[in-house]
């Protein structure tokens, strides 16, 4: 589908000096999903929060036990 969109003189020279003439429409595609997945990670990332409760983990009577457990039950973990 195509788009119209403005932009100033010194961004479109930007993109070139980037992009080449030849890759704008490539580059701004690109910027368009990495921003529309930037927010979309942000949306989930704030709907999650608060929604893990403060007690019951695993974790809960020693963090630094937890996490030494954890790494060495990973056997791509070296060392």
């Amino acid at each position: 589908m195509r788009m119209h969109i403005e932009l100033d003189d010194r961004l479109v020279a930007k993109v070139d000096e980037l992009a080449g003439a030849r890759g704008r429409s490539a580059f701004v595609r690109n910027a368009i999903e990495h921003a529309i997945s930037s927010e979309t990670r942000w949306e989930q990332l704030m709907a999650a929060a608060g929604t893990i409760s403060d007690e019951g983990h695993d974790w809960d009577s020693d963090p630094a036990r937890w996490v030494r457990q954890q790494r060495r039950g990973d056997p791509r973990r070296g060392g």
